[in-house]
């Protein structure tokens, strides 16, 4: 049987027993109809397939060569016999990242989340992320001062995108959510506080956004992809450096089988630094979203102050942010930073209107979440790419992962894992410093990974306990019996021994071998002989779900911490 039939055949075990409402290509009209996505060989081979069996192309994503359509099962069964198709995907649902709990209403906001990674120390230097374009893919933008605006008093939005109609807008306010202007305000606010310093990581950088997801925060692959492939067609005239996603999907295959995740493939490719949130799921393992679950991009996720900014020793790891590994054996996140109680801009649109606790009655608003954490990172990138913006994306996750602060305890030990905290917390001033450049994705080959000829495990194996530990001298081990609330220094001094090794990959061997059931047939064995301990299903195959209530953490809501 075909790969490309086994994961079709596997998609329509559920799919077949859900009704895909509206849309009309042609066929019979009492069969339901499925939301799919369609890969070939080519856009135009993708597109004349479905058209060849009575279907309409609902989104052209040239960046996987891939159409959007709605199909019905005798439909499916023909296309599936063209041998231009490569992939049958169901167009699974997404929603955005961010959590609350009730808490104290905010009326004279203050910002911290600058001074806790040190930006205020790059900004004194005169590096504010001028002349570096951010892209946040999220539920639009509002027009509010500093967001349109840079602390120049210059304008500084070069284009917005809306994926849910394909259509390129200028001006508008396209954030009914809230959630993607507060995403962008932790990136690029450029008003300050009373005491001078900015409330933004990135305060004169400029900004793209883009419009994937609706007012309750909710929307699909095929409009994710459809954006990201805009901002691939676009990053040259714009000069988007820097792609910010504060989303998140449940894996439902190997993260180089899953479409979204070819689409951020293909912007790293073209020298596009992506950031991710870690998901808002955690602290479970092995609870990282697509695409923060791609080796190659900076995932990241939260820690809180504890609401002390001003003391260091009771700051925690957010009892929500998402912890690795990956299925395929990798280390996420790759760092963690601000996203307890962080304040940034917001009308009054569906999230506010939700928890109106939490808004200030004017233009911002409180909300934790590790989206917030991803754009804290995409600011000290826009920052990193200003003073050196030479700088490859594989350079760049090097630089952050090596001037990031580890948490420790009282005894100098690490205080939470590396599949809880990565490297650590990100500090922008150690981030611009370094002059490390060769410690990240070393063994990856992005380029060969999307022709398919290699694919990528981590060095993540699990001991008889289920324990989870780094294949590595270093060796250290996954637990989930941490303390949340009696706090740790997140220090300046820890040695990470051999350069990083735990963000390595290592290709997998034989070729693929799976069993009927896509499970692999012998466990996660490697090619150098590092063997997962237990083989790993996925609970549906290869299954894109059409729900719209998978926990994307624009991110799933949380308690504030």
């Amino acid at each position: 049987m075909s790969l490309k039939r086994t994961v079709l055949m596997t998609a329509l075990v559920l799919a077949l027993a859900l009704s895909v409402p509206s849309g009309s290509p042609r066929g019979d009209a009492e069969e339901p109809l499925h939301g799919l996505i369609v890969q070939a060989g080519s856009l135009q081979q993708a597109a004349e397939a479905v058209r060849s069996v009575g279907g309409s192309i609902t989104h052209e994503l040239g960046i996987i060569n891939a159409v959007a359509t709605k199909l019905n099962a005798s439909q499916i069964d023909a296309l599936d016999s063209l041998a231009e198709i490569n992939r049958i995907w169901q167009n699974a649902g997404l929603d955005v990242a961010a959590k609350g709990r009730k808490g104290p209403s905010v009326r004279a906001p203050e910002v911290f989340f600058p001074e806790l990674v040190d930006a205020d120390s790059v900004h004194a230097e005169g590096i504010t992320g001028l002349g570096v374009t951010v892209a946040v893919v999220d539920t639009g933008r509002e027009l509010k001062s500093p967001l349109n605006k840079n602390a120049l008093g210059d304008d500084r939005v070069l284009a917005q995108y809306d994926a849910t109609k394909d259509e390129e807008v200028f001006q508008r306010n396209t954030d009914e959510n809230g959630h993607g202007s507060h995403v962008a305000g932790v990136v690029v606010n450029s008003s300050k506080e009373t005491s001078g310093e900015f409330r933004g990581i990135a305060p004169n950088a400029n900004l793209v956004t883009v419009k994937a997801f609706d007012a309750q925060g909710q929307g699909s692959y095929a409009d994710v992809i459809r954006g990201l492939e805009w901002i691939l067609l676009n990053h040259n005239v714009h000069q988007i450096r820097v792609v910010n996603l504060s989303f998140s999907a449940d894996p439902q295959s190997y993260y180089w089988d899953d479409p979204l995740n070819q689409a951020v493939m293909q912007l790293w490719q073209a020298g596009i630094v992506v950031v991710a949130s870690a998901g808002n799921t955690g602290p479970d393992a092995m609870t990282i979203g697509v695409p923060g679950n791609l080796p190659y991009v900076v995932t990241v996720g939260a820690m809180t102050d504890n609401y002390t900014p001003g003391d260091g020793t009771d700051d925690v790891l957010a009892s929500f942010s998402s912890a690795g590994p990956t299925v395929e054996g990798f280390v996420k996140p790759e760092l963690v930073a601000p996203g307890g109680h962080i304040v940034s801009v917001m009308g009054y649109d569906t999230i506010a209107r939700d928890h109106p606790e939490f808004h200030d009655g004017h233009d911002y608003f409180t909300m934790s979440g590790t989206s917030q954490a991803a754009a804290v990172v995409s600011g000290v990138v826009a920052l990193m790419l200003e003073a050196e913006p030479w700088l490859t994306p594989d350079q760049v996750k090097c630089k952050l992962m090596s001037g990031a602060r580890p948490a420790v305890d009282d005894n100098g030990d690490l205080a939470y894992s590396i599949f809880q905290q990565g490297a650590g917390l990100v500090n922008a001033y150690d981030a611009l410093s370094s002059n490390n450049l060769t410690c990240a994705n070393r063994g990856l080959d992005v380029q060969r990974d999307l022709a398919g000829s290699e694919h990528y495990g981590g060095l993540t194996n699990r001991d008889e306990n289920g324990d989870y530990y780094i294949m590595d001298p270093t060796g250290y081990m996954f637990s989930d019996g941490y303390m949340w609330s009696d706090g740790y220094m997140w220090s300046d001094g820890y040695m990470w021994s051999d350069g990083f090794v735990f963000s390595d990959g290592y290709m997998w061997s034989d070729g693929f071998v799976f069993s009927d059931g896509f499970v692999f047939s012998d466990g996660f064995m490697f090619s150098d002989g590092y063997m997962w301990s237990d083989a790993f299903m996925f609970s549906d195959g290869f299954v894109f779900s059409d729900s719209l209530t998978e926990a994307a953490s624009i991110n799933v809501w949380v308690p504030q911490e």
